[in-house]
């Protein structure tokens, strides 16, 4: 269903992939949009290994939002570990795809657990991340990617 990486050569292994997946502070989600345009966002992310899924938060309507409504397929992309390998002037860089589902996650205990995790990645303590979700965590939503396909790559630009 999913097309295997066309350069065998340059293909991460799964476990580098989801590593850039955990390490990486930003993605872009990629949804169906208006009129057949594809509508891509970077958002802010946590990466739930276990769980196999990608959490993001996001106001309650928008462009986002209408897009997911008329279809949860969605992709997200991260990229990063720029790294000199060889020539001064072309990096390497790694970068992974996910293909998956989006859906809304309920309120409740385990919405706001999650949200918590997704918030110490950004605030540097606990007091500020309760802080911020008592003044703005009612005007969010919480959403969550289940990870369909995952493959990660490195390439050299030149």
């Amino acid at each position: 269903m999913f097309r295997p990486i066309r350069r065998k050569k340059k293909e991460m292994d799964i476990d580098a992939a989801k590593e850039l997946l955990q390490c990486s502070r930003r993605g872009v989600l990629a949804v169906n949009g208006d009129d057949g345009y594809p509508y891509a966002v970077p958002v802010n992310y946590f990466y739930d290994s276990d769980a196999g899924k990608i959490y993001f938060h996001g106001a309650r309507v928008g462009h986002k939002v209408d897009a997911l409504k008329a279809s949860d397929k969605v992709c997200f992309t991260v990229y990063g570990n720029e790294t000199i390998k060889e020539e001064v002037w072309a990096p390497f860089v790694q970068s992974t795809v996910v293909f998956g589902r989006c859906h809304l996650v309920e309120k409740g205990a385990e919405a706001t657990e999650i949200l918590k995790k997704l918030a110490a990645k950004y605030y540097p303590n606990e007091q500020l991340i309760d802080e911020e979700i008592e003044r703005s965590g009612k005007a969010v939503q919480l959403f969550e990617i289940e990870i369909e396909h995952i493959s990660g790559k490195e390439i050299q630009e030149k």
